[in-house]
C-alpha cells in the first residue's frame, strides 16, 4: 500500500515537472547526475518550490539520512577595526574611530573560558582586516587559546584575513597558513566569500581578497590539511546567476582538494550598511528565496557537499526548520554572542541552548545529533 502511494505521489509530481518544464533535470538530479550551469540556473528561475523542495529534501535523505547536526561552539570577533570598508557590513569600524575595539589575548581567553564551562567543543574566532595588529598577535592568541583549552577546536580566520595577512605582513599564504597551523589553527570558517563574482567584489568590497585569492586561500588551507567551511551571501545586488556560478567555483575546487566540510548560504541582512544607504530600496530577501536556494545548493552541489548548513542566526530558528525540509541537515551551533548580522539589523537571537537546538530539530521530524567541528558524532537524542 505504502509503495502504491509512492508510486502515485511520484507520477503527481512528474506530471508537474513536465508542466514546469524542467522534468528532464528532475530525472537527472533523481538520477544522481550532475548538472550544468545552465540547468541549475532553469531550476533556480523556473522550478516550483515546492518540487525543488522535494527534489533537494530526497537527495539530502540519500546522502546524509534523518541526522540533523549542530555544534556546541561560541563566536569571539576579536576586533571590529578594519580598512577593508565593504559596502554590505555594518559591523566595521575605521581603526581609529572611537568605536573600533581589540580583545587583548586575555579578553579572548576569558571569552574561551566561558565557553569551556558551558561545554562547547569549537570556538570560532574571527575578526577585520586590522593593520595596527602585529602578526604575533594571531600566533600568541592561538597558542595560548591551545595551551589552556586544548580540548576546543580552534576554528579561525577566515580566507580574506588570511590574505589581508599575507599581504600586510609581506608573507605568502602558505607561510601564513604554516604559522598560524603551528600556533593551534585547526580549521577555518567559510566566511569572506561573499559572491565569488570578481566584478560584484569590486562594487561591494574593492579592499578585500578578490575571488580568485579566495579561492586560493582555501586551496592551499586544504593541501596543508586544514580543512574549512564554504560560504555565500546572497539577497542583496548579485544575480541567480551569480548564485549558481559561485556554487559552481565551490563544487569544482572540492573535487580537486576535498577539503570543505560544508556549504553555509548566508542571508543579507541590509539595515545599517553602506549599500543599504546609497540604495534604500534594497530589503531583506524572502522565506521564498532562501528556501529555494539552499536547495538549489543541495541539487547543484551534490555529493561534493554533504553537509548544507540553515544557519539559524540568519535564517531565524523557525525559517531553519523549514528549510531542513529543503535540503539543510545541519543547523550551527550555540553559537553565543554573535555581532557581524546583528549590526546589520537581525533580529534573531544571539544564543540558543543544546536543549533549544534539540527540540527545534525533533520538531521538524528529524533526528538531532551533537557534532564535533568535523563531522563526528558526539551524542544523538533517537
Amino acid at each position: 500500500m505504502l509503495l502504491l502511494r509512492f508510486s502515485k505521489h511520484w507520477m503527481r509530481l512528474l506530471s508537474k515537472l513536465a508542466d514546469s518544464g524542467v522534468s528532464t533535470i528532475a530525472e537527472r538530479v533523481l538520477a544522481g547526475e550532475e548538472l550544468s550551469k545552465r540547468e541549475a540556473c532553469a531550476l533556480m528561475e523556473e522550478g516550483d518550490l515546492y518540487l525543488l523542495g522535494f527534489l533537494a529534501d530526497e537527495l539530502r535523505r540519500r546522502q546524509v539520512g534523518d541526522l540533523v547536526s549542530f555544534v556546541v561552539n561560541r563566536q569571539i570577533n576579536y576586533t571590529n577595526a578594519c580598512v577593508a570598508g565593504c559596502k554590505f557590513c555594518a559591523f566595521y569600524r575605521p581603526p581609529r574611530s572611537g568605536e573600533a575595539y581589540t580583545l587583548s589575548v586575555e579578553e579572548v581567553v576569558e571569552k574561551a573560558s566561558q565557553a569551556a564551562r558551558e561545554g562547547a567543543t569549537e570556538l570560532h574566532i574571527v575578526g577585520a582586516h586590522n593593520p595596527e595588529l602585529p602578526f604575533e598577535y594571531y600566533e600568541s592568541m592561538l597558542r595560548e587559546l591551545r595551551r589552556r583549552f586544548p580540548e576546543l577546536h580552534l576554528k579561525a580566520f577566515t580566507a580574506t584575513e588570511i590574505a589581508f595577512f599575507s599581504r600586510n605582513f609581506g608573507m605568502s599564504i602558505r607561510e601564513v597558513l604554516l604559522r598560524l597551523k603551528e600556533a593551534g589553527l585547526r580549521s577555518m570558517p567559510g566566511g569572506g566569500a561573499e559572491i565569488l563574482d570578481e566584478e560584484l567584489r569590486r562594487q561591494l568590497c574593492p579592499g578585500k581578497a578578490s575571488a580568485r585569492e579566495w579561492l586560493r586561500v582555501m586551496r592551499t588551507a586544504h593541501e596543508l590539511g586544514i580543512k574549512s567551511n564554504a560560504t555565500m551571501l546572497f539577497g542583496h545586488v548579485e544575480s541567480l546567476r551569480h548564485r549558481v556560478e559561485h556554487m559552481l567555483k565551490l563544487r569544482e575546487l572540492q573535487k580537486e582538494t576535498r577539503g570543505f566540510m560544508s556549504f553555509i548560504p548566508l542571508v543579507y541582512h541590509p539595515e545599517h550598511t553602506p549599500l543599504k544607504r546609497s540604495m534604500p530600496e534594497l530589503m531583506r530577501t524572502s522565506a521564498v528565496d532562501v528556501l529555494r536556494t539552499i536547495a538549489v545548493a543541495r541539487i547543484l552541489l551534490g555529493e561534493s557537499f554533504r553537509n548544507i548548513r540553515a544557519y539559524w542566526v540568519m535564517l531565524g530558528k523557525k525559517l531553519a526548520q523549514v528549510a531542513l525540509h529543503y535540503g539543510a541537515n545541519d543547523l550551527d551551533g550555540t553559537v553565543v554572542e554573535e555581532r557581524v548580522a546583528h549590526a546589520a539589523g537581525a533580529e534573531t537571537e544571539q544564543f540558543a541552548t543544546r536543549e533549544e537546538l534539540v527540540a527545534l530539530i525533533r520538531e521538524a521530524g528529524r533526528v538531532p545529533v551533537q557534532r564535533s567541528t568535523d563531522y563526528r558524532i558526539i551524542q544523538r537524542w533517537d
